[in-house]
């Protein structure tokens, strides 16, 4: 047996920053070599960052990638750290001719082995994702080599994120290539339960594999989709050794015991479970085992709950939103209900209270309650507002055009959303839009009003979950992931407890034109998360009328959802890169 110190890089890349990411590839490095390690694994497409859409169809674009991955190597080299084998993810292309069908440019999702200032072996996803918010046979072809390295006397295969996930394929003969450790650079969004999904997974594979595995996850967030580490490792039989926290960027360091490999350098085919053929690579970098030393205590990082994951994803979702793209502050309409109330939270934790602007817009239909809740939210967590009411502007149009009920109602909000964009463009802040899943979902939404905006903080959160967020971070006051700390809970309980309403009208109530959101989210879920049709949805226990009723409002609504703003994806199936649906549609459940 010999020692092997490995490090997972759980690190927050930026798309298209190949230069940013250089630089924290030799900086996160230069840590792990400072901390003793004898292999260091980045994420997948670490270089280019991860998803980068339709710029792999770009020749430009693939060839700095090319052109970075070989730069970076020497610099490594350079700056005394071209003894420690690096395993990266960026993009390369594959040698095939141009042919219908086949992504322009013949793009591959790649890694690569850096070592003494060079590239010493190259390889790419075999099993390309496209369900979900993948859509991978758009953009790559898949590759057919395991690559094996020895280092420090131990034989390394790296394979890439979804191949870990399939059966068939690098992984599945990882066992007959003889390695005794796989490491395997991953970007994998984060899902409600997904932890608990891949932990099981790595155990699996580790098993099959016959060796060591370390799972290596992005962490950070990427317009809709947030990445949550958790990176792992786990022994030969399965048995967790190391684990990174959730949500942040993490060196995670473990010193493991693995067999000296034995097989010969050179390249051979394996026939692999799914009836491909794997080419196995063998490239000795290392053969002398390190001497014996004493290991480190691993870290396994504690694992947060289903809300508190949730939360911490829509905080991280909103500040690399915000930061990524140069956003110097955010405002967004405070009503002094639990939507916007939540929403401001996020935003104050996400950026800092400092940088989060709100706005009080009461109409001739405002309660005295909602102004009071919405300036009682301003106290506590101490955001920039100020207070412009809308009564004179609404009366100032319905002097020159007659309008009557929804039409009236909406110009309302119509109003508000002129109002947040004329000061985003005064001032620069990015407009937060307040609405939540439930509201999306049944079109209960002004266009051009409510729904304007840039960044959608709460838009795959379902109502209900709106509410149990929001109790939740009331009672987490000092969570060292929030920028904002106080010593009161900072949405007011009044803002959680009242019976919800737009207040557009005289007393008016979300339920007069909605069930119950209880009822209503149960029924959603069934209908958008799991795909039942009209029967299957009676079935399984909701009302008839009431299936045929929102069936026909989420239908309707789908035109309102393509002009929706962006926001953290949460749940198996958000509205825009999970669910796509099409506009002009006459298939309707409700007439079957």
């Amino acid at each position: 047996m010999a020692q092997l110190r490995i490090a997972l890089a759980q690190t927050n890349p930026i798309v298209g920053d190949l230069s940013g990411n250089s630089d924290r590839l030799v900086e996160w490095t230069r840590r792990a070599a400072e901390r003793g390690a004898h292999l260091v694994v980045f994420t997948e497409m670490f270089l280019t960052g991860y998803p980068v859409e339709d710029l792999v169809l770009r020749t430009s674009f693939v060839d700095a990638s090319i052109a970075t991955l070989e730069t970076v190597a020497r610099r490594l080299a350079d700056e005394g750290l071209g003894d420690i084998p690096v395993v990266t993810g960026y993009v390369d292309r594959a040698n095939l001719e141009p042919r219908v069908g086949q992504p322009k440019g013949a793009p591959l999702d790649a890694a690569a082995v850096l070592h003494g200032g060079r590239v010493v072996t190259r390889s790419a996803k075999h099993h390309l994702p496209n369900y979900g918010v993948f859509d991978e046979y758009r953009y790559f072809v898949r590759g057919d080599r395991l690559p094996v390295v020895r280092v420090r006397g131990v034989d390394v295969a790296v394979a890439v994120c979804e191949d870990l996930w399939q059966d068939g394929g690098p992984v599945s003969v990882v066992a007959r290539a003889g390695a005794g450790l796989l490491v395997v650079p991953n970007a994998s969004p984060y899902e409600v339960e997904k932890d608990d999904v891949r932990l099981e997974l790595v155990g699996r594979r580790a098993r099959e594999a016959g060796c060591a595995l370390a799972y290596v996850n992005q962490v950070g967030g990427q317009d809709e989709l947030v990445f949550d580490g958790d990176s792992v490792i786990v022994d030969s039989s399965g048995e967790l050794v190391a684990r990174a926290p959730q949500f942040k960027e993490e060196l995670l360091v473990a010193d493991l015991e693995l067999p000296l490999g034995t097989g010969e350098p050179g390249e051979f085919p394996v026939d692999a479970h799914d009836g491909t053929t794997i080419t196995v690579e063998r490239v000795e970098l290392s053969g002398e085992p390190v001497a014996t030393y004493a290991p480190e205590k691993p870290a396994v990082a504690p694992r947060l709950d289903d809300l508190a994951e949730i939360y911490h994803a829509l905080v991280l979702g909103v500040r690399d939103y915000v930061t990524k793209n140069g956003f110097r502050s955010v405002i967004l309409g405070l009503s002094g209900g639990i939507d916007s109330a939540l929403a401001a939270t996020i935003a104050s934790d996400a950026i800092g209270p400092e940088r989060v602007n709100v706005v009080l817009m009461p109409s001739r239909y405002s309660s005295e309650h909602s102004v009071g809740d919405a300036e009682e939210l301003v106290r506590r967590q101490g955001v920039t507002a100020r207070t412009v009411p809308i009564a004179d502007i609404v009366a100032a149009f319905e002097k020159e055009i007659d309008l009557h009920g929804l039409a009236a109602e909406n110009l309302q909000a119509r109003v508000r959303g002129m109002l947040l964009m004329s000061l985003s463009n005064e001032h620069g802040h990015l407009v937060l839009t307040t609405g939540n899943k439930s509201e999306l979902a049944t079109g209960y939404s002004t266009l051009y009003g409510d729904s304007a905006g840039g960044y959608a903080p709460i838009k795959d959160v379902p109502k209900t979950l709106v509410w149990k967020l929001s109790e939740w971070r009331n009672a987490h006051g000092h969570d060292e992931f929030f920028r904002l700390r106080t010593g009161e809970p900072p949405i007011p309980e009044n803002s959680i407890t009242k019976e919800p309403s737009a207040e557009l009208r005289p007393d008016q109530r979300d339920t007069d034109s909605l069930p119950p959101y209880d009822v209503l989210d149960r029924l959603l879920d069934d209908y958008v998360e799991k795909d039942m049709g009209r029967e299957e949805l009676v079935a399984a226990g909701h009302d008839t009328e009431l299936v045929s009723r929102i069936i026909r409002l989420v239908d309707l609504a789908e035109y309102k959802r393509r002009q929706y703003p962006p926001g953290p994806k949460i749940t198996p199936k958000n509205f825009g890169r999970d669910r796509r649906l099409p506009i002009t549609n006459r298939w309707r459940e409700t007439t079957r």
